[in-house]
């Protein structure tokens, strides 16, 4: 029986049987990368962190960085993440690493040529996260910064100094800054010096209640109707899109459920656990119809192939599986990367794109893998192609750190995120050299979707921005506050987001 309507889980996550802790084997890499260094912290960890994290003590001030410039991490809470098994580790990765520590350097032998840009580094316009609501008050003021790559940021402020009869703010700018349009829910600014502009966009409504902690991953039914959620309480929850209110509690994988999404018809929903599961769920009734066994590790990333009769799969154990929903079996390896697959993509490839022949015929209730391209991102800094059905690899591409996510912007481009903040284009066709680098601050890139003509993407400090061709500014989705926001997902106009402050943020694109 499905629980009742609107019902909350109280339960904690059970730990695990061998260490007694919640981050074992299964515990994705994100949440392992905190920029803290325990005695037992990985090689990987170590590698990634600044000299000031490593050697200077607890409260000391590192010779190179100015007093005041950022606050001193605090080592014990790597240990304290880790162990619950949760995203909280996370937050350090924001809080500790200021932008100016990192940099967007291209792997050796990438660093010119090919076409279009590279190392893309505009200036960047930041604004108080809760502006919308400090406008609200008279004579409001909420601050403003426009950073710019090997200057000094600039900081201003916005002041309201009256409403007018819409009931829209009068808004005036400090100097160096520029107001344009302002409504209800939206802000243009402008820092003319840099040539750069970004319209802030607040949310039309937030969803507080649908989980007690940190929400991992999201996604919204292809009708509009339903949002599926997972999150670091230990849930899995399916609610109306409209108005948060929960529907029906998924309840069966053992750990923490890492990813979750809807099949194409809107009505079933495909999870990923820490318990290495991977379950297909009845949205109608909350039953659990299909159970998946066989990877080693957590499931950290899935993918639908076409209508959904196949699925695929990734895992911290290095490998991506193809799987049948029908029969509930393994239809095969599709690689074994030797390093965590932190996300994957699934599209329709480029025709004149070689993507192999198979081994072996392909079996019978391979549905829709022809012609299909698979993205991996992965830990060991690589992005991978490999053709679905013919499980040949097709290019590897070195990035400047862990890749985290990546997603189809037509059949003949792509975009992958890296941890330290980079957002590679690259063609399809020529992987050697990327199409554009954007990098918009050292945090790392946790989401990307495809979205119009362009893209969203979300990172680790709280940011959630989209880029379109034909907009000349920026679209910032505002009001999370330093807190990463790790996944977004778009029904048409309108935009959710889930984040580390437990919210869930409806934005509507129909406000600008």
């Amino acid at each position: 029986m499905h629980p009742p309507m609107g019902a909350q889980d109280t339960h904690s996550t059970p730990m695990h049987p061998a260490t007694g802790a919640q981050g074992t084997h299964s515990t994705p890499p994100w949440v392992l990368r905190a920029p803290t260094a325990p005695p037992c912290t990985p090689p990987w960890v170590l590698r990634a962190l600044p000299p000031c994290i490593l050697h200077t003590p607890i409260g000391a001030q590192h010779p190179q960085c100015s007093p005041g410039t950022h606050p001193a991490p605090q080592r014990g809470s790597f240990k304290a993440g880790v162990a619950q098994g949760t995203a909280e580790a996370r937050r350090d990765v924001a809080e500790a690493v200021p932008a100016h520590w990192t940099s967007p350097p291209l792997p050796p032998g990438k660093e010119g040529g090919g076409s279009g840009r590279l190392g893309k580094m505009a200036a960047t316009l930041r604004i108080q996260s809760d502006w919308n609501r400090v406008l609200r008050r008279d004579e409001g003021e909420a601050w403003l910064s426009c950073r710019s790559p090997g200057k000094p940021t600039l900081y201003g402020s916005v002041t309201r100094r009256g409403l007018s009869t819409e009931g829209v703010p009068d808004i005036a700018a400090s100097e160096g800054f520029v107001v344009g349009e302002v409504t209800k829910k939206s802000i243009l600014i402008s820092c003319p010096h840099e040539n750069v502009s970004t319209k802030f966009l607040a949310p039309y409504t937030t969803f507080g209640r649908i989980h007690q902690k940190s929400i991992t991953c999201l996604d919204i039914s292809s009708g509009g109707g339903l949002g599926v959620s997972t999150s670091t309480d230990g849930t899995m929850k399916i609610w109306q899109a409209a108005n948060g209110e929960i529907r029906r509690l998924l309840e069966g994988h053992v750990y923490d459920v890492n990813c979750c999404r809807f099949f194409p018809s809107g009505l079933v929903v495909l999870s990923g656990g820490m318990d290495a599961q991977l379950k297909v769920w009845s949205a109608e009734d909350a039953s659990c119809v299909v159970t998946f066994k066989g990877h080693k590790g957590g499931i950290l990333d899935t993918a639908i192939v076409d209508r959904g009769r196949n699925v695929v799969s990734c895992s911290r154990d290095g490998t991506a599986r193809l799987w049948d929903c029908g029969k509930a079996a393994c239809l095969g390896l599709l690689a074994d990367c030797g390093s965590p697959v932190n996300g994957i993509a699934v599209g329709t490839a480029e025709s004149s794109l070689h993507l192999g022949t198979p081994e072996t015929a392909p079996s019978e209730r391979e549905i829709g893998t022809e012609g299909k391209l698979l993205l991996l991102a992965r830990e060991d800094k690589k992005l991978q192609g490999v053709g679905l059905q013919s499980r040949q690899p097709v290019f590897l591409f070195d990035g400047s750190d862990a890749f985290n996510c990546c997603t189809f912007l037509s059949s003949t481009y792509i975009l992958a995120g890296t941890q330290d903040g980079n957002i590679y284009q690259l063609d399809v066709r020529n992987t050697n050299t990327p199409i554009q680098v954007i990098h918009r601050s050292g945090a790392p890139v946790l989401s990307l979707l495809p979205y119009r003509d362009g893209f969203i993407a979300s990172q680790g400090d709280g940011t959630c921005f989209i880029i379109q061709q034909d907009l000349d500014y920026v679209l910032d989705l505002t009001e999370a506050d330093c807190d990463p926001v790790y996944k977004v997902a778009s029904w048409e106009k309108q935009i959710y987001t889930c984040c580390r402050d437990g919210i869930v943020r409806r934005y509507q694109l129909s406000d600008l």
